[in-house]
């Protein structure tokens, strides 16, 4: 397929399966050329550019460990190289663990804040000089419903830990970037149809979120309607936390 500079270019962390994949398939069809990343899902990452593809734009898989400082830097590069600039960067890795606090171990709580805070500070470190000698771009972190609020929740205490202390970034971020036009922005998924845990009776709306939806709200931070809208989080989560 022909080069298309043209075109906007995304690189969605995580994008083989899940939200990633449903964020990556949704820009492909709204016309963004496309980096797949996976660290060991190679075949379906393969599957998704596959699908991407169909869309009539370009899609390119990355391997790479996120959570290693060497490895995201080099993803963005790779990214940047491989779709000639970039556009937008969607910092979807981050591991999920739930369990008792009693039991929640050392290395575990590292791996919490290795996935959801380190390598989304390591990726959008990386990518901002790029943002900024092209005049701007759009970063995304997807973060979870209620971190803001820092309120107890004792089985995924890590995992809210870093999604909170990653949304503090996220904004400091944007504030720095502003000026550079470039937007930071968070979106939290509450309970998703894919979630692992399923606390329905808490969800005012009384279900859980489709893919869908949460897609429409990134595709929202990355129109031109968005432009002026930097440092917030949106959260998508049927009335969560209220």
């Amino acid at each position: 397929m022909a080069d298309a500079p043209d075109r906007p270019t995304a690189l969605v962390t995580g994008s083989a399966r899940g939200i990633g994949r449903a964020l990556v398939l949704a820009l492909a069809d709204a016309g963004y050329d496309v980096a797949v990343h996976y660290r060991t899902s190679a075949a379906e990452a393969a599957q998704v550019a596959e699908r991407a593809q169909h869309s009539g734009v370009r899609a390119v898989t990355l391997q790479a460990d996120v959570t290693v400082e060497a490895q995201a830097r080099g993803l963005v590069t790779d990214a940047h190289t491989a779709l000639g600039r970039l556009d937008v960067l969607i910092n979807n890795v981050g591991a999920y663990h739930f369990g008792p606090i009693d039991a929640l171990d050392a290395s575990t709580w590292h791996a919490m804040f290795d996935s959801n805070l380190h390598a989304t500070f390591y990726a959008s470190q990386a990518a901002v000089p790029l943002l900024r000698a092209q005049g701007g771009g759009r970063i995304v972190n997807v973060g979870y419903a209620g971190a803001e609020l820092v309120k107890a929740r004792p089985s995924i205490v890590a995992y809210a830990a870093a999604k909170t202390a990653m949304i503090l970034y996220a904004k400091a971020l944007a504030k720095a970037e502003a000026a550079h036009g470039i937007t930071v922005n968070v979106v939290s998924p509450g309970v998703m149809e894919n979630s692992v845990t399923q606390p329905l009776r808490e969800i005012p709306m009384d279900r859980a979120g489709r893919l869908s939806e949460l897609v429409a709200a990134v595709r929202y931070l990355l129109s031109p309607e968005a432009a002026y809208v930097t440092g917030v989080t949106l959260e998508v989560a049927g009335g969560w936390n209220l």
